[in-house]
């Protein structure tokens, strides 16, 4: 008789998401995240976060709302241990903190009783980073010295069954923080009054916490329900009540970043948006990534193999992208090369991205044009070494321009141009960006190369960059002719046309009284 296998088994990991800035979450957090198998993730959870969990990781949506939840707590536990039953890593994503009324208590007793084995990771709770980010410390030696946490689901005004304290809230010396108490807001306030808190007792109300969404109103007990229903805030939002709430005036620096409130569409392939919309969101924007262009390797790399095993034949190779640098190293590593074998020739890198990226190969470009048109590389090449009879490789993107290469060939150069890498249309859903520009919420677009200009327009109608708020901020001159050929008006023009530059004139453009600069029209 055969013993039956002994069923497989995975662990669970009950991880808090922290408050709704992805940037807070824990490190501990970020790696699990990155291996799971399944992620469960809640209604408060950054998208970004999702970002980056594996490709062939399981995502599903567990959300709940007020009044409106995909499954029950019941059901979700249920979900763990089915998951879990099937081997590998379940990550529960929870927003906050995953046992600070996140329910992380009861789903790590579900599976405890059902032998499954887990791990609690904590989480920045909303309720001590809503207060941070609206500029109200939670606890001061001046003002407070102790804080309390409380539901605010509970049905407040059930006369004899409140399990909440009341008298002892009301005569609170410290600060109070109040979880999804929207709803309940009048009967809160009313009850602390009824048990002795003073009606001009500072109060605050705070909306998305930590993200650029994140709106503050304050007030006094008295009146917060009454600005809370004027303001029509709804949830999700905390609660903080006590004289902290005084200390928002100094101390309000999240809302004052100069691009707090703005929302900026960026269209690089994902991989390469992380420099813009980290500067962006530094000053306070809130990003949408739409991503228009996804790049891939030549279909045939034979070409950008045979290039580098005659490099030593060119004189000069002139990278005109980043990508052009990591697509032509990463051939080299294929064929078991390294940078040795650029030692006879002479390295051009068309902007300081590129020159950084050569950098953190460890080579250091001998040419970098003080301006990134075609114009500006022939004549920088041409001054440092007569272009005459040299030989020059060209390792760029299947559909560059012939602009370069031609003005180079009149100079009497040799130009090998060579695919090193293709850029394709990312297809990827792009629902949260289309109704933001349906409902005129997008402030800026940034195309950063003709193809972001190509491929959005070939996914989404040019109508939508005519709404009235949207603005158009483009890279560089090519980006420009580019965006003015689909009859589109450039709002401003980069200088320097780099990624800093990019960012620099949007500031610029927000920052400055009156019209918007325009770029060339």
């Amino acid at each position: 008789m055969t013993k039956s296998k002994k069923q497989p088994q995975g662990r669970v990991y009950l991880v808090g998401a922290g408050p709704g800035d992805p940037a807070l979450i824990t490190l501990r957090g970020l790696q699990l995240i990155e291996q799971a198998d399944v992620i469960v993730y809640d209604y408060l959870v950054s998208s970004t976060l999702l970002h980056h969990a594996p490709p062939a990781a399981e995502l599903i949506y567990v959300g709940k709302k007020a009044g409106r939840h995909t499954l029950s707590q019941e059901k979700i536990n249920e979900r763990l241990i089915e998951k879990a039953h099937a081997a590998g890593c379940v990550v529960r994503l929870k927003g906050g903190d995953p046992c600070v009324f996140g329910r992380g208590g009861e789903e790590a007793l579900a599976l405890s009783r059902a032998g499954i084995p887990f791990e609690i990771v904590p989480g920045i709770t909303a309720g001590v980073a809503a207060g941070a980010y609206a500029g109200i410390p939670v606890t001061h030696r001046d003002f407070a010295s102790d804080v309390a946490f409380i539901t605010g689901q509970e049905d407040a005004d059930r006369s004899g069954s409140s399990q909440i304290d009341w008298p002892a809230l009301g005569a609170w010396q410290g600060t109070l923080v109040f979880f999804m108490g929207v709803k309940n807001l009048p009967i809160i306030c009313q009850n602390l009054r009824q048990h002795g808190m003073p009606p001009d007792t500072p109060a605050a109300l705070i909306r998305w916490a930590t993200t650029p969404s994140q709106q503050t109103l304050v007030g006094s007990l008295a009146d917060l329900p009454d600005l809370a229903k004027k303001h029509k805030l709804t949830p999700p939002a905390v609660i903080v009540i006590g004289r902290v709430v005084t200390l928002r005036e100094q101390l309000n620096w999240f809302e004052r970043r100069p691009l707090f409130g703005r929302r900026i569409v960026i269209t690089r392939s994902r991989p390469q948006a992380s420099d813009l919309r980290r500067r962006l969101e530094q000053l306070g924007a809130e990003v949408l990534e739409c991503p228009t262009i996804k790049i891939e390797p030549p279909e045939d790399e034979l070409e950008i193999h045979n290039a580098i095993v005659e490099l030593r034949n060119y004189d000069w190779i002139v990278f005109t992208s980043v990508n052009g640098v990591e697509a032509f190293f990463r051939a080299l590593d294929d064929l078991g090369l390294d940078a040795r074998r650029f030692a006879h020739t002479g390295l051009c890198a068309i902007g300081p991205a590129t020159a950084d990226r050569l950098r953190r190969y460890g080579l250091v470009a001998d040419l970098v044009p003080p301006r990134f048109v075609a114009e500006a590389i022939v004549e920088t090449l041409d001054a440092r070494d007569p272009l005459e009879g040299l030989n020059i490789l060209l390792p760029r993107a299947d559909i560059a321009p012939p602009r370069l290469p031609q003005m180079l060939r009149d100079r009497g150069a040799a130009v090998k141009e060579i695919t090193a890498y293709r850029t394709v249309i990312d297809d990827s859903p792009k629902d949260e960006v289309l109704e933001a520009f349906r409902r005129d919420r997008v402030d800026w677009i940034t195309f950063t190369s003709s193809s972001t200009v190509t491929n959005f327009l070939a996914q989404f109608d040019q109508i939508l960059l005519s709404k009235e708020k949207c603005r158009i901020a483009s890279i560089g001159p090519v980006t420009s002719t580019t965006i003015k050929q689909a009859n589109l008006k450039v709002d401003l023009q980069a200088d320097p046309y780099t990624i800093p530059g990019l960012v620099d004139a949007i500031l610029a453009a927000e920052t400055t009284p009156g019209e918007p600069p325009e770029g060339p029209q």
